[in-house]
């Protein structure tokens, strides 16, 4: 049964939550102390959502963020976590890194897959045991396309919803940036709410046309996350090397984000603070999860979401045929 006093708490919680894959050494290392100001920062600024996974950093993410929130009274944030990723030790992998897939950690550990009960219920006490928490508010379901999209979906999403109904979880649902898996989890009755990584953005916002439709018809609730869609509209003017989606933004897309600047301009209102707050415009939205690496990025991202807007600029965009 969903809890529906925990998707209210999320809806009040602020709106902003912070991705914690940055203090998982996403890209670049950070010192212990340097993640901790990190998220020092996020609670100062009113942060009270934090999400995670096991994938980021090969667990650092968790145990950090784990070590932070302990110092936290437990009722006053939400913590999320994804299952799917089982981490298993890898001694082949001692004294190499792990920037393959994106994070400056030693590869001591790797990842499998497996989204079957057995493997969701594994990866959920694991995470707890990193977090150091006895329980999390909510589990998703982590990039299933990128494994095996039937299969995943198929016994990943009903060992959720088992985690739910044992009470072991208070909601689940999927992270993803595929909108087929999206979409297809947000028909299926079983899931609370989808993490939309990048297709409900001011860049990209074809989820429109799919995923947020059929939450609104299966009473699924959205959180919004990878907003800037890896830096694009994270600046003012979008510069030549601006990227997309981990990769060089294509340049039909950087010259329609830089009309999208232009307008914004005119009604004096900066890029990413249309960005941050494009994707709450949905009904369905009830908050945007945004990482960063230093504190002063946490700080800017609270200071965007609570810059006013004029309606006339999201009129405008629309007008364009840009928004």
């Amino acid at each position: 049964m969903r809890d529906d006093d925990l998707l209210r708490r999320l809806a009040g919680a602020g709106r902003l939550g912070y991705g914690a894959a940055n203090v998982g050494n996403l890209h670049r290392a950070l010192s212990d102390d340097d993640a901790r100001a990190v998220l020092d920062a996020a609670w100062e600024a009113g942060v009270r959502h934090y999400d995670t996974a096991p994938h980021y950093g090969l667990g650092l993410s968790e145990r950090r963020l784990g070590e932070f929130l302990r110092t936290k009274p437990r009722d006053e944030f939400l913590v999320s976590t994804k299952v799917g990723r089982l981490l298993v030790p890898h001694p082949a992998g001692a004294g190499a890194d792990d920037l393959a897939n994106g994070f400056a950690v030693r590869a001591d550990w790797r990842r499998v897959w497996d989204a079957s009960g057995a493997g969701v219920r594994r990866s959920l006490e694991e995470s707890l045991g990193r977090l150091g928490l006895d329980a999390v508010d909510i589990v998703y379901l982590h990039d299933p396309e990128r494994y095996d999209l039937d299969r995943a979906l198929g016994d990943g999403l009903p060992a959720l919803a088992a985690l739910r109904q044992a009470g072991l979880v208070r909601a689940v649902g999927v992270g993803s940036m595929d909108r087929e898996a999206l979409t297809r989890a947000a028909r299926s009755g079983l899931v609370d709410l989808l993490m939309v990584a990048g297709r409900h953005t001011l860049a990209d916002p074809g989820a429109g046309d799919d995923v947020l439709p059929a939450c609104r018809e299966h009473g699924v609730r959205v959180v919004a996350a990878a907003v800037y869609n890896s830096g694009l509209t994270a600046r003012s003017t979008p510069p030549d090397d601006a990227r997309f989606d981990y990769g060089p933004a294509p340049a039909a897309l950087l010259a329609r984000v830089r009309r999208i600047a232009e307008v914004c301009a005119a009604h004096g209102v900066d890029l990413p603070v249309a960005a941050t707050q494009y994707p709450l415009r949905a009904d369905v939205v009830d908050a945007v999860v945004i990482g960063g690496a230093r504190p002063d990025q946490v700080r800017a991202n609270a200071v965007r979401l609570a810059t006013p807007v004029p309606q006339a600029l999201w009129d405008d965009l629309a007008r364009a045929g840009l928004a």
